[in-house]
């Protein structure tokens, strides 16, 4: 519940110790680099971009290498796969792996070279395939395409429109050449597209027979085969067939170095790495034989470097506290429970430094308000056993990805307990199953009372719920004011909407308006009802008088603070924001029932029954799904417009170190 305490680490060491410096400093991942000394004559940076570049350009060939591997030779993955996060190997391993670099980047390269061998060998495959089809309409032509006839008799090949008659080409013949009659004219093939024709007439015709039927649509192929059709295309057949023989033993060859996966992934970190380390390096000032390395780091922190880097190399030390104005990055410290919501607060902003971390306060009442709107036991108890058991299964998985899911568990505990108190047992299937196929009505008694039936006192209890909710965010804001001695802005904007806003709902409470909503009369002692009329009038004259305090002009002061005595209206429609927890918490009840009024609508018979089982696995899986989505987006944001809006800012930075930031595996290193 604590925004940790940010402190300025430098250090000056020697040249010859910079390697083993950095990689202590990167495997440790606790100081974020920021270097504030600048070049002089003394200390220079070196140029690192081209090694840098190289390294980049190194880890992404033992990508391309892995994707080709995984295109050829994929490993077995469950659909769970993406959850099983980094891999974890020891030092050693890696380090052995990075003894045979040069061979593994061999590999890699091989791997590249020969799926472009196959790539190109499909490309031509392609090509010959082209060649097939365009011959096919050709294949029972027993001369090649390209034959001319003979020294008297001419022959040329060629396409007309698709619904061409033969009649009709002789007609136009008949009609434009009169003269000539020796034309023969035969119909080699046709299909949707075209009609096929092979045309012979004597050789002093033939360029006026050509003429005469392109004017009706002829035309020559684009290509023509230097022998016959079939013959061509059987040769074509058994060159693709030698291309596929090729492809497979290529193929056969990147199946035979699937062993070289994971070298090739621990590769792939190695140079990540070390394309990350001359980034670093690029920006330390350097002399002829030391180095300076600056940056910040967590004030806890600080004795964990002093003993790694001050402890053991020749170097000096300077640890301190941050300038006022400086923008440090931030950490934040929870505990177990309150860590899962870390990253909720992170998505609406970090605190900046000085501000009040909520992430604990909040979380306890985004798992209050998660489980009342999905309020149903079943539900609860399905993700909570769900999230629990994917927790255990897969240890391993991202951070953000571990700390959702616990978030999602604590949720589904409090569903749980939610359930328990209104009754909710997927809906109502315990008095639907019973009165159907058992002939008697069993229902579950409700811890509480059961929302369906008393809609109003859920709206009542939403409103209490969601007015501490705002109260606790308005008695942050008063405890970072007191903190930061700001005692004047604590009785302006803290304990004057405190009198305003409890003097009007002590107003309400004995009102006729909330007696009909509540349906029950609360009749309070004079003195009471006199108590929230002075408290009421006290903080709305104050605010009027105090909220533009920061000018002096008596004018434009009332006028600010008429317009912000207005921001009572902005309390009611925040108040009235938490209706949502009635509306969703019924919606998932509603919906469940409807569901079970479905299902009891079939047979009771054998298929009756399993009709039952399929609406009822069907329907529950698909509310469930829509009102977790619902909770959640819900939840968030009462916390980020409600509760946020009454005393956070956010726009922290957040915490960078230089570390290990590897992609496939992670390395057991000291830490």
């Amino acid at each position: 519940m604590a925004v940790l305490q940010m402190q300025r680490v430098s250090i000056c060491a020697l040249k010859k110790d910079r390697k083993s410096i950095l990689e202590k400093l990167q495997s440790m991942g606790i100081l974020e680099i920021s270097q504030v000394a600048d070049e002089d004559d003394a200390f220079s940076r070196m140029d690192t971009m081209n090694a840098r570049v190289s390294f980049e350009k190194k880890a992404n060939i033992a990508d391309q290498a892995l994707d080709v591997l995984d295109g050829y030779a994929p490993e077995s993955k469950s659909m769970f796969a993406s959850l099983e996060g980094k891999k974890l190997i020891g030092s050693s391993r890696f380090q052995s792996a990075v003894a045979d670099k040069e061979k593994i980047m061999d590999t890699a390269a091989d791997l590249i070279q020969t799926s472009k061998v196959i790539a190109e060998k499909k490309a031509a495959i392609l090509k010959l395939e082209n060649q097939i089809e365009s011959l096919t309409p050709y294949l029972s032509l027993e001369v090649p395409m390209n034959y001319s006839g003979t020294k008297k008799v001419a022959m040329f090949i060629g396409t007309m429109a698709a619904e061409t008659q033969l009649q009709d080409v002789y007609s136009t013949l008949a009609e434009q050449l009169p003269e000539v009659e020796a034309v023969d004219i035969q119909i080699i093939s046709s299909d949707q597209d075209a009609v096929y024709l092979a045309v012979l007439c004597m050789r002093e015709d033939a360029s006026k027979v050509e003429e005469v039927l392109r004017s009706a649509g002829f035309a020559r192929p684009a290509q023509l085969s230097e022998e016959v059709p079939s013959v061509k295309t059987q040769e074509l057949k058994e060159s693709i067939q030698q291309l596929n023989n090729e492809i497979k033993e290529q193929e056969d060859k990147i199946k035979s170095c699937a062993e070289e996966r994971e070298r090739l992934r621990y590769i792939s970190d190695y140079f990540r790495m070390r394309a990350e380390k001359y980034e670093v390096l690029g920006t330390l000032p350097q002399s002829q034989r030391t180095f300076v390395i600056s940056g910040y780091t967590a004030k806890k922190f600080v004795p964990a470097l002093e003993k790694a880097i001050g402890a053991n190399y020749d170097c000096v030390m300077d640890v301190e506290e941050v300038g006022e104005e400086e923008e440090v990055p931030t950490i934040l410290q929870n505990n177990s429970f309150s860590r899962s919501w870390e990253g909720i607060v992170e998505s609406y902003g970090l605190p900046k430094r000085g501000e009040f971390d909520p992430t604990t306060i909040m979380s306890f009442f985004y798992v209050f308000f998660f489980g009342m709107m999905l309020s149903d036991a079943a539900y609860g108890a399905i993700l909570a056993i769900a999230c629990f058991v994917l927790l255990k299964k897969f240890p391993r998985m991202s951070p953000g990805m571990y700390q959702s899911i616990k978030l999602f568990m604590f949720c589904g505990i409090s569903t749980v307990i939610w359930g328990i108190l209104f009754g909710g047992y997927f809906g109502n299937i315990v008095d639907v199953v019973s009165a159907k196929f058992f002939g008697t009505t069993i229902t579950p008694a409700a811890l509480w009372f059961i929302p369906l039936n008393d809609p109003m006192k859920l709206l009542v209890y939403s409103m209490l719920f969601g007015v501490i909710h705002l109260f606790v965010g308005l008695g942050i804001k008063g405890y970072m004011c007191i903190k930061n001695r700001q005692f004047m802005d604590f009785f302006c904007d803290v304990v004057l909407w405190f009198c305003l806003v409890v003097g009007l709902i002590l107003m309400l409470l004995p009102s006729s308006l909330f007696a009909s909503i509540a349906q029950t009369e609360i009749v309070f002692p004079d003195v009471v009802n006199l108590m929230a009329k002075v408290l009421a009038i006290f903080g709305a004259v104050g605010i009027v008088l105090m909220s533009g305090r920061g000018t002096k002009n008596p004018g434009i002061r009332l006028a600010l603070g008429a317009y912000d005595l207005y921001n009572i209206t902005g309390w009611l429609s925040d108040v009235l924001s938490y209706s949502r927890l009635l509306a969703l918490g019924l919606a998932t009840g509603v919906i469940a029932s409807v569901i079970n009024q479905m299902g009891s609508m079939v047979p009771n018979n054998i298929f009756g029954i399993i009709a039952f089982i399929v609406i009822f696995i069907v329907g529950h899986a698909l509310n469930l799904a829509i009102n977790l989505l619902g909770a959640y987006v819900h939840t968030n944001r009462l916390q980020f417009v409600e509760f946020f809006g009454k005393f956070y800012e956010g726009g922290g930075k957040p915490f960078e170190p230089f570390c290990a930031d590897t992609k496939y595996v992670d390395i057991k290193e000291e830490t």
